[in-house]
């Protein structure tokens, strides 16, 4: 086995680095990853400098953690500013940090990707290894690895890293026959409280369109983009996202993008941008025109 530590996603196969778990998570795909570089979410600038690690054999790519130099805290989810702010107090430097994650992404998911024929228990030390001796050489304080999977959280807790806890709600569709039968298992009256919600949109004239990224226009994701933006300038925060990622995203990533629209007539008033794979949906971002009772958990 060979590593090495690459600045950019482009200096991997993206056949290759898929195989290792992007063909199971839109988060991992080499097209997000590279959607984020292309597009100035991620590098130069950024606070969030790619260090992809890997391993390689005979055989090509073996195994892989997708790992960021960090110069900031902002965009991972799990705040530690209170070690930044304690570091500080004590005259030491907490930035930059290494962070073992998927940008702007709070999603449960692999990190240290294997490739199916070797065994991932034997290859997880060696990753692990790699990366704190890249730590130690390049005078970083800590290393970070956010919303790991359980065979990656066992490995880390087998190396002596200390566990952080979270908690995460996840919706898990137990075969309902439809969302009457979902609704069904709720209480009579939680149940009559959704459906007046369900009502109260579509009384109000809204209804959705569903579009994967072969069916996303440049108008369409100029108006989607528009409201994911505002959703954070009301919080007095510019967005992760740039307006060319939404572009290339729905490009590279075809059907695992996806923005369900709320439409008053013919005219967009809300969105929100799902990512998706066979096992999973992913909520990520919602935004809209104005106020509408309910609509948006109806969206």
């Amino acid at each position: 086995m060979k590593s090495a530590v690459h600045k950019s996603i482009d200096e991997l196969d993206a056949r290759q680095w898929n195989a290792l778990g992007g063909d199971h998570n839109p988060f991992l795909r080499h097209e997000f990853f590279a959607a984020l570089e292309h597009t100035q979410c991620i590098g130069s600038g950024t606070g969030w400098d790619p260090c992809y690690f890997t391993l390689k054999d005979s055989q090509g790519l073996a195994a892989a953690v997708p790992a960021f130099r960090k110069a900031h805290s902002h965009g991972e989810f799990v705040f530690d500013f209170a070690w930044a702010e304690a570091y500080s107090r004590l005259g030491q430097r907490y930035y930059p940090k290494l962070t073992v994650g998927v940008p702007f992404t709070p999603a449960t998911g692999p990190r240290l990707l294997v490739r199916s024929d070797l065994d991932r228990a034997a290859l997880a030390p060696k990753l692990l290894n790699d990366i704190e001796a890249y730590a130690t050489s390049h005078a970083l304080s800590s290393v970070h690895a956010l919303f790991l999977d359980e065979p990656a959280h066992l490995a880390c807790e087998q190396a002596g890293w200390l566990i952080g806890r979270d908690c995460q709600f996840h919706w898990t569709n137990h075969g309902y026959a439809d969302f009457d039968a979902y609704l069904g298992t709720f209480t009579a009256e939680k149940r009559k409280k959704a459906r007046r919600e369900r009502r109260r949109v579509a009384e109000a004239g809204i209804h959705f369109e569903t579009r994967l990224g072969p069916e996303l226009d440049e108008t369409t994701l100029d108006t989607v983009y528009e409201f994911h933006r505002n959703t954070f300038l009301r919080r007095r925060r510019q967005p992760y996202l740039t307006r060319a990622f939404f572009s290339e995203a729905a490009r590279t990533l075809g059907d695992a993008f996806m923005v369900k629209i709320a439409m008053h007539r013919a005219t967009p008033i809300a969105a929100a941008i799902f990512f998706w794979s066979r096992e999973a949906l992913f909520g990520r971002y919602w935004g809209a025109s104005a106020d509408y009772h309910s609509l948006h958990f109806e969206t």
